[in-house]
């Protein structure tokens, strides 16, 4: 029993010693794929919320008191220049325009009567400066009471779609009572606000008297059809954002933006030689992004590095690497800091050219 016993125990150690030898032998026939970071020149987009207005959005205004007598036009129309759209009952002010008009007559008789007078000696020269004046004066009561009545019929002052309708036929308007808004949706202003680091990039670039092209995020996630440009920044930052507006315009053929609608900007910004590692190269403690580094003893340290921005399946490093550090890019879980390591070195230009992703 004891010599069983024995060899069942004897048993075991080879075993594992044979485990043993094996894992070894395999932990070291395991090779990892090390490549470098590699520097070029690319591109990021950025993306800004963004507030869509027409470029004209005026409200329509009562000019006159009075009833409203007539509407013309419904709410979501489109209208063009110099359509009638409202009408304000015009009695009171044809009545104004008929007393100023037979005014108007009474000092012109005034007037030519007293010329002849003047003309004959009969009456000074003030006395016909008098008539003058005052015929003058009754025409001119004439042209404000046609302004007056021309004021009760309102007009499209431009081509544009309507919105809401705040008054309704028979309403009693006050003079500035507003009446409803007009669009012109032919073009529209994007505004967006940008950071003062990013301004300072963007106004001190190469191309900052070239007018950057930008594309328009809707809100349902789809790009609008048209490209837009960048054409104005405000004067001066917020300082409680620490922001300053752009303003881009777009064209809008299909009037398929209305005023108000939010979205997204999308904005290219150069990026010159950036370097670049593979995102799956990377792996986060605590919210911070780590690498593991080659050092001349072929064993992996771990290195924090600060990613500037991101591609698509590429990190920009801003700190942490130089180009001449070798950069564990797979089996990352599979190693430990403080490790030695067998590996394959592949170039970084073979790297870069097997993601799925495309570069300027």
């Amino acid at each position: 029993m004891r010599r069983f016993s024995i060899f069942i125990g004897l048993l075991v150690v080879m075993c594992y010693a044979s485990c043993e030898s094996k894992e070894h032998e395999n932990k070291e026939e395991t090779k990892f794929l090390v490549s470098s970071p590699i520097q070029k020149d690319t591109s990021i987009t950025k993306d800004y919320v963004c507030q869509i207005h027409s470029i004209r959005h005026i409200e329509l205004r009562a000019l006159e008191k009075g009833y409203l007598q007539h509407i013309y036009v419904d709410e979501g129309q489109h209208v063009k220049k110099g359509q009638q759209m409202f009408h304000i009952m015009p009695n009171v002010y044809q009545a104004d325009l008929q007393k100023a008009k037979a005014e108007a007559e009474v000092a012109e008789i005034e007037y030519k009567n007293t010329k002849l007078l003047a003309d004959g000696n009969v009456v000074s020269a003030n006395e016909l400066a008098m008539a003058k004046a005052e015929f003058d004066r009754a025409k001119a009561e004439v042209t404000l009471a046609e302004t007056h009545l021309g004021f009760t019929d309102i007009r499209a002052p431009f081509d544009g779609i309507m919105d809401h309708l705040e008054a309704r036929e028979g309403s009693l308007l006050d003079e500035g009572e507003l009446l409803t808004t007009l669009s012109d949706n032919s073009k529209m202003w994007v505004y967006f606000n940008v950071p003062e680091a990013e301004y300072l990039d963007y106004i001190t670039s190469a191309k900052k008297n070239e007018k950057q092209a930008v594309e328009l995020l809707m809100a349902n996630n789809k790009k609008f059809n048209q490209s837009g440009v960048v054409e104005t920044i405000e004067g001066e930052f917020n300082h409680e954002t620490g922001n300053i507006a752009f303003r881009a315009t777009f064209s809008n053929p299909d009037g398929i933006l209305r005023h108000g609608e939010t979205g997204s900007i999308l904005m290219k910004v150069p990026l010159d030689k950036a370097m670049l590692i593979p995102q799956k190269a990377t792996f986060e403690v605590l919210d911070k992004k780590f690498v593991f580094v080659l050092d001349e003893n072929d064993t992996v340290q771990q290195r924090e590095i600060v990613v500037g921005a991101e591609l698509p399946h590429l990190f920009v490093v801003e700190k942490g690497l130089s180009l001449n550090d070798k950069v564990l890019l797979e089996g990352i879980r599979m190693v430990k800091s403080g490790e030695k390591i067998h590996y394959d070195f592949e170039k970084p230009e073979s790297v870069l050219a097997h993601l799925d992703l495309y570069t300027e």
